[in-house]
């Protein structure tokens, strides 16, 4: 249909206006990370949050009172060199990435970790 878009995208619209403010400029900057990262990435909703999947779940977008929470959840199975994940580091397989008011986002990094996520994901769905 024309016009037609992504339930899931006009939902995550909405959340990013709800919270307004550094959360919402926040959470914005980094779907337009995740988006640009892998155009083939897709936008879900689910449990009330934003998710962003390819070949299964790369990450999703939480927003709390003093933090915009990345949680990956096959994390502990990336290679993470610049050292974001700051977060959720005790588990054996998800990791996350707190952005706190005033933090700063290295986004070569962040888009990088995406797209392993992605392969990761994508090589799993290769095996029989």
């Amino acid at each position: 249909m024309a016009g037609e878009e992504n339930p899931a995208s006009a939902l995550i619209d909405g959340r990013i206006k709800e919270l307004g403010g550094w959360r919402g400029e926040t959470l914005a900057k980094v779907r337009e990370i995740v988006r640009s990262a892998d155009p083939e990435i897709i936008e879900e909703w689910k449990w009330e949050t934003p998710v962003w999947s390819r070949g299964g779940i790369i990450c999703t977008g939480e927003a709390y009172k003093k933090a915009v929470k990345l949680t990956f959840p096959k994390g502990a199975s990336l290679d993470d060199p610049m050292g974001l994940f700051n977060s959720s580091l005790e588990g054996k397989v998800r990791r996350a990435i707190d952005i706190h008011e005033g933090g700063k986002i290295d986004e070569a990094a962040l888009a990088d970790l995406i797209r392993a996520a992605v392969a990761l994901n994508l090589e799993g769905k290769k095996k029989p």
